[in-house]
């Protein structure tokens, strides 16, 4: 934890918008220096710099100064930055912080009809730091970790892409072939419905008449051509694939040229997004490889964390430090629950708040969903809470080791050791809904 002097202290509090940047400093004793607007460009900025720094040696008996803005989007970004590395401010030790806007809006709380206006979120903002509010935040960190960021959640949003164009199709899918999505996984001709294989089947056999009515040996070599010889048992997967287009609809001719067309052009969207999460893949490796902190070795040596799972957790991590418990740094991912209780009722059916990180909620996620592959301790768990519902068991299940997931990341970072397989002894206690 940083050590302030704050009777020595400049508290300025910055309400940052995309055009200006409204300035409220004070010192300790509520005696307001500085309340102005900056436009939010590197003119502003370096108005900004002389400005305070015309306040410090106008008042010596300060000699150090805290600069609080809220998170906002992009563009709080580079004021943050300036504020950091600027030479001008370096004499007087500037720490930076961007905050969350819910941690100031839950201290406006404490203003009972307080009006809200720009600068009164930046006397605010700047009393927020005087009352010692971020004691125990971490400073900003440059950009250290902000094209990893930009990286990572670009990645997310790929992901999201693929998610949103298959449930799209998932209709046309279903007139086209009806039998296809609803077979058990024994009657499945393809492992994934969206694969290679099963997209060449769909958009390139134009009715399903045409599958039923090819010759078994024409068939047998397409599939070993799209599938790239990777079927088992292709015999098997020729034979189940013309039993389902037998049993499925039929439709009018007119409708199969358009259904082709658009399942083709899905089937292109999701290629597409494939091909460039892949590139994104490269490029986060690259980057963490060249920052290489010590926090990424530590979740790298996790069994089932890859480079992309561990760069997504850190970058959004940050400095351990800031939590001081595993269930803190769960509430900053959103991974708790809220109880529904009522007398004597206590309710089965509790929901993730989400109200936290969703980037840190979709890596840790991720993250226990491939440990719990590698490590039969996190598998054991799964299965376990996967057994204890008849509905959202998949959900429920990874949720619940992903809660789990984030005690053994922050007992490894906090403790900054590898992984060895044996329990940490850290404070936190499993929720169990």
């Amino acid at each position: 934890m940083i050590k302030i002097n704050y009777m020595s202290t400049l508290f300025v509090g910055i309400d940052v918008s995309s055009k200006s940047n409204v300035v409220c400093a004070m010192d300790f004793e509520q005696n307001r220096y500085i309340s102005s607007s900056f436009r939010n460009n590197q003119p502003g900025a370096d108005e900004l710099a002389e400005t305070v720094v015309r306040c410090m040696e106008k008042h010596p008996d300060l000699n150090t100064i805290v600069a609080v803005l809220e998170s906002t989007s992009v563009y709080s970004i580079h004021i943050a930055n300036f504020l950091a590395t600027s030479e001008l401010l370096m004499p007087y030790k500037p720490y930076v912080y961007c905050v969350n806007p819910k941690m100031t809006a839950n201290y406006r709380k404490s203003y009972i009809g307080m009006d809200k206006t720009d600068p009164l979120d930046a006397y605010l903002i700047a009393d927020f730091a005087r009352v010692g509010r971020t004691k125990k935040l971490e400073p900003w960190r440059g950009s250290q970790y902000i094209a990893l960021k930009r990286l990572t959640r670009h990645r997310l949003h790929l992901a999201e892409c693929i998610t949103r164009e298959k449930t799209y199709m998932v209709s046309n899918l279903y007139l086209k072939f009806s039998e296809l999505q609803i077979l058990e996984d024994e009657d499945q001709p393809f492992s994934n419905i969206y694969g290679a294989t099963a997209s060449a089947v769909l958009t390139e056999f134009m009715t399903l008449q045409d599958i039923v009515d090819a010759k078994e040996e024409d068939l047998l070599a397409f599939l070993a051509e799209k599938s790239r010889n990777r079927i088992t048992d292709i015999q098997k997967t020729s034979e189940l694939l013309k039993k389902a287009a037998r049993d499925s609809y039929r439709l009018d001719k007119c409708m199969y040229e358009p259904l082709n067309v658009s399942l083709a052009s899905s089937f292109n969207c999701i290629q597409a997004y494939q091909k460039e999460i892949r590139l994104i893949d490269q490029a986060i490796e690259k980057c963490i490889n060249g920052m290489n902190p010590n926090a990424f070795t530590i979740l790298r040596l996790i069994p089932g964390i890859g480079p992309v799972w561990a760069a997504g957790i850190l970058s959004e991590i940050g400095d351990i430090a800031i939590f001081h418990s595993s269930d803190a740094l769960a509430k900053y991912a959103g991974l708790t629950w809220k109880r529904n209780d009522s007398g004597d009722f206590v309710s089965e059916d509790n929901y993730v708040t989400k109200a936290g990180n969703v980037y840190l909620r979709y890596y840790l996620g991720e993250g226990a969903n491939s440990v719990r592959r590698y490590i039969p301790e996190y598998r054991d768990f799964y299965n376990k809470k996967y057994a204890e519902v008849t509905k959202h068991q998949h959900k429920r299940a990874l949720a619940l080791t992903s809660r789990k997931f984030v005690r053994l990341v922050f007992g490894l970072l906090a403790k900054n050791q590898l992984y060895t397989g044996e329990k940490l002894d850290v404070e936190s206690n499993i929720e169990s809904n």
